[in-house]
């Protein structure tokens, strides 16, 4: 089976929707900026992916990632042709961290902050009337995960529809956590380059809307395949055979084998092990076949909860324009990438059929989608 994906969302700190995010994609134009919000004086790090929407510079407010998943939400469903009533319509929500960051200001500055701020279903049902709202956490590859979720509700027939979601904004505590893991923080996060030196978080939401039949509404791709598996083998550390095991079962779903992929968005965080685990499962799941390689971290950020949609959004604009943009940052690809066709240098015009779109989390939650155009 194949499902339509007739609505996408999407805010970032390159852009305030999908076609502004790819546009920003493909022209190089990065998110990364000094610190807003924080107090810099804590922290050796001083730069962040940050959506700049904040009334007053340097003053924090609660409910941003609300915010920005309800924007994503309601751009998907316009995107769709629906109307914005999600009565009966699952909405599933991919995320790390919720509203960790209003937490944070109710805790150490007393900011107000009803219990209920924390959850996202609350302001789903206020602003769309949904009633059938799920939060998943599976950190870096949770909205792959929750897409998974909504195609078992497709194919099970438990729905007709389903919008799936991802969000995350970036609080102190995790923040505070990254600083004190990379003692010397990268200035720019450079995935596949040799010269790599870790991550750098990031904001962004994230959704779209699946059918089992899309009628006489626009199409924006087709959804192939979700695989999800969890090898459990580190807290946060990736596993080759877990991984690889993730990306055939992707393609063993879609019924397609690896020389029919014409791109692969790769998860490509720009840490040292990250990196070279994926490049290593790629070349050997590809070997014979040379699929361009792109990935859209150097330019938004690590967005974890909201990563794994925004790559797959890219993926369906790539195909939708034959435009792949290139890896911001990569200068010297590292050895393991030898033999990879890596985009770099700007974007790159190649007919794109099929797309395969990476996203791993902590302990070893892999997910892998493919995803096609209609033609």
């Amino acid at each position: 089976m194949t499902y339509p994906i007739i609505g996408t969302g999407a805010v970032a700190a390159i852009g305030a929707d999908p076609a502004g995010i790819f546009d920003s994609l493909c022209a190089g134009h990065s998110g990364l900026g000094p610190l807003r919000a924080f107090d810099r004086t804590r922290f050796r790090a001083q730069q962040l992916f940050e959506i700049d929407d904040r009334a007053h510079e340097g003053v924090d407010e609660p409910g941003r990632a609300t915010r920005f998943l309800v924007e994503a939400v309601r751009q998907a469903v316009r995107d769709a042709g629906l109307p914005e009533d999600l009565a009966g319509v699952p909405v599933l929500v991919g995320t790390g961290l919720r509203e960790l960051r209003s937490l944070e200001l109710w805790w150490r500055d007393g900011v107000p902050l009803d219990a209920d701020g924390l959850h996202f279903e609350g302001a789903l049902r206020e602003e769309f009337g949904a009633d059938d709202t799920h939060t998943f956490a599976g950190a870096c590859s949770a909205s792959l995960y929750a897409l998974a979720l909504g195609w078992d509700l497709l194919e099970l027939g438990e729905a007709d529809t389903v919008v799936v979601a991802g969000c995350d904004v970036v609080t102190e505590s995790m923040f505070g956590l990254a600083d004190r893991v990379q003692f010397d923080p990268p200035p720019a996060v450079r995935p596949f380059d040799a010269g790599r030196r870790g991550t750098i978080l990031g904001e962004g939401a994230a959704a779209v809307v699946l059918t089992r039949d899309a009628g006489d509404r626009p199409v924006r791709g087709l959804l192939r395949s979700v695989a999800v598996n969890c090898d459990a083998h580190h807290q946060t550390a990736p596993d080759t055979a877990g991984v690889t095991a993730a990306v055939r079962e992707a393609h063993r779903r879609a019924g397609t084998g690896p020389g029919e992929i014409d791109l692969v968005v790769l998860h490509a965080t720009g840490t040292p092990l990250n990196d070279r685990t994926e490049a290593e499962v790629t070349a050997e799941v590809f070997a014979g076949a040379r699929p361009a390689l792109t990935g859209i971290k150097s330019l938004t950020g690590h967005t974890s909860g909201s990563a794994g949609l925004l790559s797959l959004i890219t993926a369906l604009r790539c195909i939708e324009t034959g435009t792949v943009p290139g890896v911001a940052g990569l200068a010297e690809p590292m050895a393991e990438a030898a033999g990879l066709h890596v985009v770099a240098g700007g974007p790159l015009a190649v007919p794109v059929r099929l797309a395969q779109v990476n996203g791993f989390g902590f302990g070893g939650v892999n997910a892998v989608a493919v995803v096609g155009g209609t033609a």
